[in-house]
């Protein structure tokens, strides 16, 4: 195992980001909500917030309005390719608006190769471990690209593509699932990530 980091928040997604129909349709951060921590099991995500209040993410299977497509139950990002997202398009970005579930505090970018065996979360209360596999690039939507680029006029041609393949390979986060034999767990900000 090599450890990446801590987790530095969690948080899930009440809806949908991107809003509206196409051509018109836009990305919305907004529905976004950090919470105290996250209950992880096959089906998906459910954030819990300090008041105790459970909110189910929308890619969870029991969402009325899923987002599932069995692949994206989970998702994380990382803070260096935060940092680096703000190099390439500018400071408007902060950190978790690409609607990650679990955000972790690294200053090394993270590629697929590297984590494709699988992702481990240690309790930081605990000690116990939990395991993410399935591991799997994020890819970039358009309204994501279009948000990031925080262009007026629509990103078209060349430039769509540039922010489309700056945005790849993971920059913008990776979809996971909770390994099939692990009982559903709780995580939060302070518990360590490994890639095994």
């Amino acid at each position: 195992m090599h450890e990446i980091g801590r987790i530095k928040q969690v948080q899930i997604q009440r809806s949908p980001l991107k809003i509206g129909q196409k051509p018109q349709r836009y990305y919305d951060p907004s529905p976004l909500l950090i919470v105290n921590s996250l209950l992880l099991s096959t089906r998906g995500v459910i954030g819990v917030t300090a008041e105790g209040e459970e909110v189910i993410d929308v890619h969870h299977t029991d969402h009325p309005s899923s987002r599932n497509q069995s692949v994206n139950a989970v998702s994380m990002g990382f803070t260096s390719h935060y940092q680096s997202m703000r190099t390439q398009f500018g400071p408007h970005l902060p950190d978790g608006c690409a609607g990650e579930n679990i955000l972790v505090e690294t200053a090394e970018e993270q590629k697929l190769a590297r984590l494709a065996d699988g992702i481990a979360i240690q309790s930081a209360k605990t000690g116990l471990m939990m395991h993410l596999t399935d591991i799997m690039v994020a890819a970039p939507c358009v309204e994501f690209s279009q948000f990031a680029a925080c262009d007026i006029m629509p990103l078209v041609g060349e430039r769509l593509k540039e922010a489309l393949q700056f945005l790849d390979h993971g920059k913008r986060g990776f979809y996971m699932t909770l390994a099939p034999q692990q009982k559903p767990v709780a995580i939060q900000a302070g518990d360590l990530v490994f890639a095994l």
